[in-house]
C-alpha cells in the first residue's frame, strides 16, 4: 500500500512541475495574433497596418459604395423598389441627413499623430510623412464635418479622461464656421511639403492631393461667406456667434479664400498632372478616365479597389438590365434633366428635338441619332438608347407604335416583351426596358455610364469591381481654378481653364470667350463635369441655390433653359424612344422620342433654409451644453 503511495505522489509531482514549467512558458510567450504598441512604432510597415485603417475611413457622403445618394436629388431616378421613397416624399425634411459628429474618428488621429512624433525608431523621413498623411486626413474629417454641421470644437490633442468626476474640462464650444476653414487651410499649407511629389502615388495622401484639397475647402469657404449675406442672410444662430454663414468675414478675407483656391489650384498646374487624353473618341475617352488605372496623369487622390480583397458593387447595381451578368442592374437611372444639360458643340443650349415647328413628331433612323453634335461627356457619362456597353448595343425600347397611333408594350410588360402585331411577332419593350415602376429597368431611358467597369465579370456578386473611386482629380482642379479666377475678376483666365476641359469633350479651342464667363456658366460646367462625382448637393449649399432649384414647385415638363443656375429643378424627368410600325410608310422601323415623368416621381423635392446644416444631435449637447443648436434647432 505504502508503495501505490509513494508512486502516486511522484506522479502528482511529476505533473504540478510539468504545469509549472508550461505555466512559466506560456506567461513569457509573446502574442502572435496581436501587435503591442512599443512594436507597432519600430518599422514603417507595422505603422501603416493603423495608418491604413485611418485611411479606410476616409469620411465623404457620397462614393462607389452607396449607389442610391446619388438619386437624392435631380440626377438620377432611384430604379429600385426599396427606394422609390426618394422621390415620392420629401426627404429634405430630415435635417440630420447628412450629419456628421464622428470625433471618435478625430481622436484616434490625434493619438496616431502624437505617438508617431515620439517614434524615434523610425527615420525622420517616414516619420514626416506619415506625420502628414494622418494630419492630412484630420483635415478631411474636419472638412466634412464644416460643410454639412458649420462650426465645430477644433481639437487637435487626444483628450483623456481624469476621473474625478468633473468633465467639464473636455467640453468646448463651437469654433466660428470661418475658423474651421481657417484652420484646414493653413493645416494643408503646413503639410503640402511634408507629403511625397509623386503622379503615380494616387491612394496615399500626395502634395497634389494637399493642394487640390486646399482648393477646394478655400473655394467653398468664399463662396460661402460671399453668397450667404446675399441669397440666405437669415441663415445664421442666434445669437449669431459665427458658428454658421461666415458671417463674421469680410471682403478682403472673401478675397482672400478665392486667391488661395486659385494658387493652390495652380501649383499643381503645368507639372505631373493633367487632363487625361488617350483615346481617339471622346465620350470613351471620358468614361475610361474613371477606370484606367495605367498611367492615368488626370488622378490625383483615390480610393482604390482590388479584386479578391476589397472591391465595389457600383457595376454590378448599375449595369444594363439586357447585358448584365446577373439578374440585376440599371439601379441608377440618369435624369432627362441632366442629360439636356450638354450642350450641343455650337456652344447653344437646347432640348433634344422630339417635335417639330409644328408639333409634329421628329423620326430617327437610330435611336443614338437624337444625340448627335452633344458635348461628348454626355455619352461619356450616361448610357444612352442605342450606345454600347461591353461592346454590346443597349435594348432600350418603350413601345412600338403602329399607323393608328396605338402604343404596344404588351398586356404584361415584361423584359424583351413580345407581342403579335398584324400576324407579325416582334418586341414592344427592350430587355433594359424601359418598364414604367419596374426596378432595374431604365425608367428614364438612360443607365450611368461613368464608373462602369468594362471588364468581364464586374457585373458578377461572386467577382464585382476594383475600379477606383476618383476623389480629387485634374478635372475639378481646373474648374476650381476657373470659378475663384471668376470671382477674382479674372473672366479671361477663367476661359482659359474652362476651354481645356471643354476641347476635351470635342468644343472648338477657345470655344468661351471673356464674354461668356458668368456664374451660370461657372455652374453650368461643373454639373456638365462633375455629374455623379459627389459635388451636386455641396456645390448647389455653398452657392446658396439649393432653396431655389429645389424649391417645391411642381414641374410639369424639364426646363427649356439648363444652363441658367438658379432654374427650379424638383423632379426627375425621362425621355422614352418608341419604334413606329408601319410597313410601306417612310418612317416605317424609325424611332420617334417622349418626354415622361416617372409615375413613381409625386413630390417636388423642398430644400429649406434649414437644410443648409444639418441637426446637431441631442446626445451631442446632452453631452456637452457648450455646444450652440444650429438654426433648424
Amino acid at each position: 500500500m505504502r508503495k501505490h503511495i509513494i508512486y502516486i505522489t511522484l506522479f502528482l509531482l511529476s505533473i504540478s512541475w510539468g504545469c509549472k514549467k508550461q505555466e512559466d512558458s506560456y506567461l513569457n510567450t509573446s502574442p502572435t495574433n496581436i501587435l503591442l504598441e512599443n512594436q507597432v512604432w519600430t518599422t514603417p510597415d507595422l505603422v501603416m497596418t493603423i495608418l491604413g485603417d485611418l485611411y479606410s475611413r476616409f469620411p465623404e457622403f457620397q462614393n462607389l459604395d452607396n449607389w442610391w445618394e446619388y438619386t437624392n436629388m435631380t440626377e438620377a431616378f432611384p430604379s429600385a423598389l426599396g427606394d422609390y421613397w426618394r422621390v415620392q416624399s420629401n426627404q429634405f425634411y430630415d435635417y440630420g441627413w447628412w450629419g456628421e459628429w464622428d470625433y471618435r474618428y478625430v481622436r484616434e488621429l490625434n493619438l496616431f499623430i502624437q505617438k508617431c512624433k515620439k517614434a524615434d525608431a523610425l527615420k525622420d523621413a517616414d516619420r514626416n510623412r506619415f506625420l502628414g498623411e494622418a494630419r492630412f486626413l484630420r483635415c478631411a474629417s474636419y472638412f466634412e464635418k464644416v460643410k454639412r454641421m458649420g462650426g465645430v470644437p477644433i481639437i487637435t490633442e487626444p483628450m483623456e479622461y481624469n476621473f474625478s468626476g468633473d468633465p467639464t474640462y473636455l467640453q468646448h464650444p463651437r469654433n466660428k464656421e470661418s475658423e474651421v476653414y481657417d484652420f484646414i487651410i493653413a493645416e494643408l499649407d503646413t503639410i503640402k511639403d511634408m507629403l511625397p511629389d509623386n503622379v503615380e502615388i494616387k491612394a496615399r495622401a500626395t502634395k497634389a492631393a494637399a493642394l487640390a484639397m486646399q482648393s477646394r475647402v478655400a473655394l467653398y469657404a468664399g463662396s460661402i461667406a460671399r453668397y450667404n449675406p446675399i441669397r440666405t442672410p437669415n441663415v445664421k444662430c442666434t445669437p449669431d456667434n459665427g458658428e454658421v454663414g461666415m458671417t463674421d468675414v469680410n471682403a478682403a478675407k472673401i478675397t482672400a479664400y478665392y486667391t488661395k483656391a486659385l494658387v493652390a489650384a495652380q501649383a499643381i498646374m503645368g507639372g505631373q498632372y493633367s487632363l487625361y487624353k488617350k483615346k481617339p473618341d471622346l465620350s470613351d475617352n471620358f468614361a475610361s478616365l474613371f477606370f484606367d488605372k495605367s498611367k492615368n496623369s488626370e488622378a490625383i487622390f483615390v480610393k482604390d479597389y482590388k479584386l479578391k480583397n476589397l472591391v465595389n458593387g457600383w457595376t454590378l447595381n448599375n449595369q444594363p438590365r439586357s447585358i448584365a451578368e446577373e439578374q440585376q442592374g440599371g439601379r441608377i437611372n440618369p435624369s432627362l434633366n441632366l442629360a439636356q444639360s450638354f450642350e450641343k458643340l455650337d456652344n447653344t443650349l437646347a432640348p433634344f428635338v422630339t417635335t417639330d415647328g409644328s408639333g409634329n413628331p421628329v423620326y430617327y433612323s437610330n435611336q443614338i441619332d437624337i444625340f448627335a453634335g452633344r458635348d461628348a461627356r454626355l455619352a461619356g457619362t450616361i448610357m444612352l438608347p442605342g450606345s454600347k456597353f461591353k461592346d454590346k448595343t443597349l435594348d432600350i425600347l418603350a413601345g412600338v407604335i403602329t399607323a393608328d397611333g396605338k402604343i404596344h408594350i404588351s398586356s404584361n410588360p415584361t423584359f424583351g416583351a413580345r407581342e403579335q402585331i398584324n400576324g407579325v411577332d416582334m418586341e414592344v419593350v427592350g430587355f433594359d426596358g424601359p418598364i414604367d415602376g419596374t426596378e432595374f429597368s431604365a425608367q428614364t431611358g438612360f443607365y450611368v455610364r461613368k464608373y462602369q467597369d468594362p471588364t468581364t465579370g464586374s457585373g458578377q456578386i461572386g467577382t464585382q469591381s476594383e475600379v477606383w473611386w476618383i476623389r480629387y482629380r485634374y478635372g475639378e482642379v481646373l474648374l476650381n481654378a476657373a470659378e475663384a479666377a471668376f470671382e477674382l475678376g479674372q473672366p479671361g483666365v477663367a476661359a482659359g481653364y474652362l476651354n481645356q476641359l471643354r476641347e476635351r469633350a470635342g468644343f472648338p479651342a477657345n470655344s468661351l470667350s471673356v464674354s461668356d464667363i458668368t456664374f451660370d456658366r461657372i455652374v453650368h460646367e461643373r454639373k456638365v463635369e462633375l455629374a455623379f462625382e459627389g459635388h451636386e448637393l455641396w456645390d448647389l449649399k455653398r452657392w446658396r441655390l439649393a432653396d431655389r432649384v429645389l424649391n417645391g414647385n411642381v414641374m410639369t415638363a424639364v426646363t427649356t433653359t439648363p444652363g441658367k443656375a438658379d432654374e427650379v429643378n424638383t423632379m426627375v424627368f425621362g425621355l422614352l424612344p418608341y419604334k413606329i410600325y408601319n410597313p410601306g410608310d417612310v418612317n416605317n422601323g424609325k424611332y420617334i422620342y417622349k418626354q415622361v415623368k416617372p409615375s413613381r416621381v409625386q413630390v417636388a423635392h423642398t430644400f429649406r433654409l434649414g437644410n443648409y446644416y444639418s441637426f446637431i444631435g441631442t446626445d451631442v449637447r446632452n453631452g456637452n451644453p457648450k455646444i450652440t443648436k444650429n438654426p433648424n434647432q
